[in-house]
């Protein structure tokens, strides 16, 4: 097998995690997870949705996490290595963006997407492909000039929840407009669990006959029918050095109810059982890089302590089998 000896991983659970739960994650518990990534060892922490919070009531702490986590003692020393990102899908939430970004506290990295379908690409920012791409052409160059760097995602390159099957090569044609307009790196998103190993090496082997630099690229699985560890490896084998994922594997569609009150979300649910459509694991990707002798730069049993945190934060079994297996040991006694 040939895979790269050395990846980063981003974890993600701070935003895309918490943002399917149906109860409100309590500022301090996200503060307290910030933290704990960053003393794992992340270089690469979602934060936050910079977005309206009356669709998503989960974020309308934005603010005061990115304040807290700034002013934190804790990981004060860390900070300056780490990449802080929030997602800021319209005009508004990058324009909140650059503002906090003047007054000191806020992100390093925000995070724009497109999805090569057009009806999720509508359902998700109220624009078409085109009238999206317009918009980052204007707030882009203005989020660079801020000192922020910026991701551009493509979405739904291996099937879209509500259109069906899509062309794998307009995601190639939408990574090179994204940088083309100033992205600083790009995610490549399977959003809905769609993508199966075979598909997503001949994906990834086709962005890196486009464009070389795996470090410019991100990986995002998800995996709602059980792929996404065997997407990693397929990944890998594509040469791939940079991943996100989730504790627990949480995450997905932003939820439509919150504390017992219905809320907008992004609407209707995809999802036949919205419990099981969440990303990656975090723990058992890192155990499993860590078995195959690939340098995360992580602490992993602390890796695996935040993931039994994690549970007990949002109040239920979640999907990493590791924090309930553990490592495989090392040496035999």
């Amino acid at each position: 097998m040939n895979y790269p000896k050395k990846v980063t991983i981003g974890d993600i659970t701070v935003r895309d995690g918490f943002q399917h739960e149906e109860k409100f994650i309590p500022t301090d518990a996200k503060l307290w997870l910030a933290e704990e990534l960053a003393l794992c060892g992340f270089k690469h922490i979602e934060l936050t949705n910079f977005g309206n919070p009356k669709g998503m009531p989960q974020f309308r702490d934005s603010d005061e996490l990115f304040k807290k986590l700034r002013a934190s003692k804790k990981v004060a020393k860390l900070l300056p290595e780490i990449k802080l990102t929030a997602v800021t899908i319209r005009e508004k939430a990058i324009e909140r963006a650059i503002e906090a970004r003047k007054e000191g506290w806020g992100p390093d990295r925000i995070l724009c997407m497109v999805s090569t379908s057009e009806s999720h690409q509508f359902k998700n920012s109220g624009l078409t492909i085109k009238e999206y791409f317009d918009m980052c052409s204007e707030w882009i160059p203005k989020a660079r000039e801020a000192g922020m760097k910026v991701n551009g995602t493509v979405s739904t390159i291996w099937g879209c929840p509500i259109e069906g099957p899509t062309e794998m090569s307009k995601a190639i044609e939408f990574t090179r407009r994204w940088f083309d307009i100033g992205a600083t790196d790009v995610e490549h998103a399977d959003h809905d669990g769609s993508a199966s190993p075979d598909r997503v090496y001949r994906y990834y082997s086709m962005l890196m006959d486009a464009f070389g630099s795996p470090d410019k690229h991100i990986v995002h699985f998800h995996t709602t029918r059980g792929w996404g560890m065997a997407n990693v490896l397929a990944a890998l084998q594509a040469g791939m050095t940079n991943y996100e994922s989730t504790m627990g594997g949480i995450g997905g569609q932003p939820a439509n109810f919150m504390d017992g009150v219905p809320i907008p979300g992004t609407g209707e649910y995809y999802y036949k059982d919205p419990e099981i459509v969440g990303l990656i694991s975090t723990e058992d990707m890192v155990v499993m890089m860590d078995e195959m002798g690939i340098d995360t730069g992580l602490d992993v049993d602390r890796v695996l302590e935040t993931g039994k945190m994690v549970e007990r934060i949002v109040g239920r079994r979640l999907r990493s089998e590791t924090i309930r297996n553990g490592r495989i040991p090392k040496h035999m006694k």
